[in-house]
């Protein structure tokens, strides 16, 4: 392979440029899904609600708008205006009902009080598409056209809006800032002014043909778009520096710049199977999550490492030679210094490592466990307070005291007094506002038949019933979740077959999902990667000192947020867990292998641990810093707390797993040198040494 690589490198070259084109393609055809809630399984009763609110009743997405400064009148006017707005299904508010013969004098006085405040009115407004489809988006743009300054729309739809609007303005960004940092840091520590620059280009290739081929998926989430450019660069730049390390090295001895790139490429690929393997395994366990936002990150990410390496060998050997005189130009002086006073000092004082090691712990396990228990589900709160959406949510909580609507949907065959008896039943539950339903309007003196069919036609169908609940509650409070509770007990004693509907219900299935996710996802990563490590090594000792180290380094990472009194979203600890384990198990493993080497050729364990100490720095300084500056500058920047919260983390967790490779890596390795020649492949030989330095 590497001798075709080669002696066709332009012809690579071309075939990059000709597959550029339909990865465009793919990329800009590729649907962005904003809506987290559309990630819960199709088994939850939640879902099921949702999938037939919208077949049977013709209604999907679902928000209250906020009317101010307005006469009667103009309420009834904004209202028509809204109820023509392509993909609104249904407008109910005090106007809609006085136009349907139902003053507004003969509604009871918690239905009226709900919809007005002050010089405020509220109209609830139902779309015929789900809560995330572009043309709900689009309908809550031209609403908001439509009603101008005289409104405010709340609400998930009005949330992904907003969202969209702007990690689109965003994203883009995000490429920029991770790219001109690891540029700068590759420049600093690396030693060629042009390399680097290659080195981007190979690697901005293989994310835009990743995105590209994201199309086979038919969409995947905002997340995973913000962060799979700046993950793929930030993981799969190693492989770049191997090969360019590996090239200049075999240039030195050869001469040849063909025939050291040949090696070169051989080398790479056989040293970057395991690292990459353990970075995949990672992202792959991610895809055993329930809440199959999992499923599209770790595909996503999978397959970019995997052209990550591609990569490495195919595109970015071609650059090089084609670039070879002006790289040979363009030489400096890296900016590294020497390991090896550094690495004596970690030999000479490793017990003590070993007692800070034990000493940190249980704090640390202890912030992580904490920090696991204390996040939070609530999607709005990870965007900013000004943003349109959060001031009508604001408003809505204020002046309203509504925080939450539930959709409950019964069977349209429910007799009217079980109809009555259950909305006197729901009205007594604690936090419920108001409950709005065709008995509620209509009172308890007044028949469900002189409502007109247009009124009729929007809480009921042939086969279910609607019924809104208004709660003062906040979504993924302790409140609300008892509150569901209650809810779901009352509808289910008139209906076996009822379903209850919203925002609050689906997080409250989240929550319940990613609890277990998170044990799942965290048993799968590490039994893959100790697999992985086990066969790469030809241990089975040196698997369980390599996760130990780097799990330390999570239990760290992730206590920290609990002693900084920081709150993380659900979905930060679970993705930090596994990636952290998988991107930075590498740094131990290359510390690890040169050990290994270095006791199978004779040296003791201190001086084995010394030199894998001083020859392993450098790369793995480098490949840790390269993930700090491309995740750090994007969390420094967003405005999504989701995005920005994970890129700090994996920032700040790439360098304490640095550290604790460096460290406490090397002082386990001196400790346990006896149990690890007895239990790894082809070390059974320094036994006896092992004996002799004990005596």
């Amino acid at each position: 392979m590497e001798k075709i690589i080669v002696k066709h490198r332009k012809l690579v070259l071309i075939l990059m440029l000709v597959l550029l084109v339909p990865a465009l393609i793919g990329f800009l055809n590729t649907r962005v899904n904003y809506d987290m809630l559309t990630y819960l399984p199709d088994s939850m009763e939640t879902v099921q609600g949702q999938n037939e609110l919208l077949s049977d009743f013709g209604k999907g997405a679902f928000s209250m708008i906020i009317l101010e400064d307005v006469t009667d009148e103009q309420v009834a006017s904004l209202e028509d205006a809204i109820a023509n707005v392509e993909h609104v299904d249904t407008v109910l508010g005090l106007g809609a009902l006085s136009k349907a013969n139902v003053p507004a004098g003969l509604l009871p006085d918690e239905i009226y009080n709900t919809f007005t405040h002050g010089n405020e009115q509220l109209t609830a407004v139902f779309f015929d598409t789900s809560t995330s489809a572009d043309e709900t988006i689009n309908a809550v743009k031209e609403i908001r056209k439509v009603v101008g300054e005289h409104a405010h729309v709340s609400g998930m739809s009005a949330l992904v809006t907003d969202l969209r609007n702007m990690a689109e303005s965003e994203e883009i960004v995000y490429v920029i800032i991770a790219v001109v940092l690891a540029l700068v840091v590759m420049l600093a520590l690396l030693d060629n002014w042009l390399a680097p620059a290659l080195f981007l280009v190979s690697i901005g290739v293989m994310i835009l043909i990743n995105m590209g081929t994201n199309m086979v998926f038919g969409e995947i989430s905002y997340i995973t778009k913000a962060l799979s450019a700046v993950l793929q660069l930030a993981v799969t730049m190693d492989y770049s520096i191997f090969l360019w390390h590996s090239y200049r090295e075999h240039l030195a001895k050869d001469g040849q710049p063909e025939k050291a790139m040949e090696k070169a490429i051989k080398a790479t690929f056989a040293s970057v199977f395991g690292s990459s393997a353990t970075t995949i395994a990672g992202f792959i366990a991610l895809c055993f999550m329930t809440f199959t936002l999992g499923l599209d990150l770790g595909l996503v990410m999978a397959k970019g490492v995997l052209l990550g390496v591609i990569g490495s060998v195919t595109v970015l050997p071609a650059l090089i030679l084609v670039c070879n005189k002006l790289l040979m130009r363009c030489d400096h002086k890296p900016l590294l210094p020497k390991f090896d006073k550094m690495a004596s000092g970690v030999v000479k004082i490793f017990p003590a490592l070993l007692i800070i090691f034990v000493a940190i712990i249980p704090p640390a396990l202890y912030g992580y466990q904490q920090t696991n228990n204390n996040v939070y589900y609530d999607i709005a709160r990870s965007l900013p307070e000004d943003m349109e959406f959060a001031v009508a949510n604001k408003m809505l909580r204020e002046d309203f005291e509504m925080a939450n609507v539930h959709m409950i949907l019964t069977s349209a065959n429910l007799d009217e007094l079980s109809g009555r008896n259950m909305t006197a039943e729901l009205e007594e539950v604690a936090g419920v506002k108001a409950v709005v339903n065709l008995e509620s309007v209509v009172g308890e003196n007044i028949p469900l038949e002189i409502l007109p069919e247009s009124v009729v036609g929007i809480l009921k169908s042939d086969k279910w019933e609607l019924t809104l609940v208004v709660s003062e509650y906040k979504t993924a409070s302790d409140e609300i979740d008892e509150q569901i509770e209650q809810i779901n007990t009352i509808i289910k004693s008139y209906d076996g077959s009822a379903l209850l509907v919203g925002e609050s219900s689906a997080t409250q299935d989240m929550i319940e999902l990613t609890a277990v996710d998170f044990r799942v996802v965290n048993t799968v990563s590490i039994v893959a990667i100790f697999v992985i490590i086990a066969i790469v090594t030809g241990s089975v000792s040196l698997p369980v000192i390599l996760i130990a180290v780097i799990e330390s380094a999570i239990f760290i990472n992730l206590g920290l947020p609990y002693y900084t009194g920081e709150q993380l979203s659900f979905i930060t600890p679970i993705c930090i867990s596994t990636i952290q384990l998988g991107a930075t198990v590498d740094y131990a493993i290359l510390i690890t292998t040169r050990y290994k080497r270095e006791r199978l050729s004779g040296q003791d364990k201190r001086m084995a641990a010394k030199i894998a100490i001083a020859t392993s720095a450098p790369s793995v300084l480098v490949s840790g810093a390269g993930l700090f500056a491309a995740t750090f500058g994007v969390a420094m920047y967003s405005n999504v707390d989701m995005i920005g919260s994970m890129c700090m983390l994996m920032a700040r967790g790439a360098v304490i797993s640095m550290v604790a490779v460096l460290s406490f890596l090397p002082a386990f390795l001196i400790f346990a040198d006896p149990v690890i020649i007895r239990t790894t492949r082809g070390m059974n030989k320094l036994i006896d040494e092992s004996r002799k330095e004990k005596k």
